[in-house]
């Protein structure tokens, strides 16, 4: 009887200005094992975060990049990043921030879930999610105000979009390939961070499996944030559109 294949797990970073926590990130998902790569989408940084990826490449063959001068935006290099990780072969792809928040200890749990069914584990999915609001997960280190902020965000997503996910604003999440090719991420559309809740989305209405899974959310430690309370309400439109489009069956 021959043994099940080791996956290829290719690890999306999309990243802008994270010259000080995008090498440390890389070391430490390549130290999860020979069969993880690690590919980094960035909009052309003004720091050179590319640069330092670039030059780091030519020494680590495992490590990635995606050089990006045009058409910027959070959603694009995600979607960016999900084509090419299909390109070079993934069975599973890890899309994650690159500032620490998204711890990769947590990665190898996640991954186990996406590849496990049974009695006690439940049925297999095709979308493993990083949770705060699960048993196991946390988002200690914010405050009550952002907390509650936090627990109506993913109230209201869940509403208007019928996803049944308690953290429906994660952006740390294990796919299945089968699952990015269903819903299509080629041919996603959202420009900013709503890419994350656009392909949440797509997967439940595609009757795909998700679960989650919990992990401790911690806030960066190095370099500055880009989102934006703009970026934010932005994003929370774009979940309204999605349900008018899937109302009008444009979706």
């Amino acid at each position: 009887m021959t043994s099940p294949r080791t996956p290829k797990v290719v690890c999306t970073l999309p990243t802008y200005n994270e010259a000080e926590n995008v090498l440390p990130l890389a070391r430490a998902l390549l130290a999860l094992g020979e069969n993880f790569q690690v590919l980094v989408i960035d909009d052309n940084s003004p720091d050179g975060t590319w640069k330092l990826v670039a030059e780091a490449a030519e020494r680590e063959p495992r490590l990635h990049l995606l050089h990006r001068t045009t058409d910027k935006g959070r959603g694009a290099a995600g979607r960016a990043g999900f084509v090419r990780a299909l390109e070079m072969g993934a069975d599973v792809v890890v899309e994650m921030d690159a500032d620490f928040s998204h711890q990769p200890h947590f990665v190898p749990r996640m991954i186990e879930r996406l590849e496990r069914s049974g009695p006690g584990i439940g049925p297999q999915v095709g979308l493993v999610l990083g949770s705060r609001a699960v048993h196991g997960g946390s988002d200690a280190e914010r405050g009550p105000l952002r907390r509650l902020i936090t627990f109506f965000a993913n109230l209201y997503i869940r509403i208007v979009l019928g996803v049944p996910v308690r953290d429906c604003n994660s952006g740390f999440r294990c796919w299945r390939r089968s699952t990015l090719e269903a819903i299509r991420v080629s041919e996603s559309f959202s420009k900013g961070p709503a890419i994350v809740q656009e392909l949440l989305f797509k997967t439940a209405r595609a009757k795909i499996g998700i679960a989650e899974v919990g992990i401790e959310f911690i806030e960066r430690q190095r370099g500055q944030s880009t989102l934006t309370l703009r970026i934010l309400i932005r994003g929370y439109t774009t979940v309204l559109q999605l349900r008018w489009m899937a109302l009008r069956g444009k979706l």
